[in-house]
């Protein structure tokens, strides 16, 4: 359920433990009518780096000007996370990884939507139209607490069943299948997700 630029993103994790320079970085912060804020051009002296794009996927799609666009989902999120019983922290990472806040976003593999909504996964939950922001930040969310009723609340097996598929992970002995893309997909929204959950602490 990932959008074809941002898997790429995950490998910042291991450029970033290197020290190695990222380009095209998402930045965020938090004010102070606790609306989360994310740009790729951080103008603003609150912003922090939360996310590093790597030298290799410059020549891919960027975030543009979605990120500055992205507290306007605020609201949508609260409401879904909400009525999912889920934290908006997760949510929102989930669509920093999938689609930067692109509501148009499509995948290679048909997911559509701010968190890459799959045709078979829409129909699920009732979604009319994948590019609806309401409409897929609800199912996304709801989707979350499934998986994350199924996998025990197991954070790190929930995203692995996001985005490779719920039979996936009990295929592999409901552990992480061994497809590179997830392998890369699961730690890059746990690091967005905690990096979220500091900056809401702190404010």
């Amino acid at each position: 359920m990932s959008g074809s630029w941002v898997i790429r993103l995950a490998t910042m994790l291991l450029a970033g433990a290197a020290g190695e320079v990222a380009h095209a970085d998402i930045y965020s912060f938090v004010d102070a009518a606790g609306v989360t804020h994310f740009s790729n051009v951080p103008v603003d002296g609150r912003y922090h780096l939360l996310l590093a794009t790597p030298v290799e996927a410059r020549a891919q799609p960027q975030p543009g000007n979605w990120l500055a666009k992205s507290a306007l989902y605020d609201p949508m999120i609260a409401r879904a996370a909400r009525a999912a019983a889920v934290r908006p922290e997760l949510v929102r990472a989930v669509i920093v990884v999938e689609s930067a806040f692109n509501p148009r976003a499509v995948s290679k593999r048909g997911a559509q939507g701010l968190m890459q909504l799959r045709p078979a996964t829409a129909r699920r939950y009732g979604v009319s139209d994948a590019f609806d922001p309401e409409q897929n930040i609800t199912a996304g969310a709801h989707y979350l607490r499934d998986l994350m009723a199924r996998f025990g609340n197991d954070l790190e097996l929930t995203l692995a069943a996001y985005n490779a598929g719920e039979a996936a992970v009990e295929r592999y002995g409901r552990s992480i299948p061994p497809f590179s893309e997830t392998r890369h997909y699961v730690p890059a929204v746990m690091h967005v997700y905690h990096k979220l959950l500091t900056q809401q602490r702190t404010g």
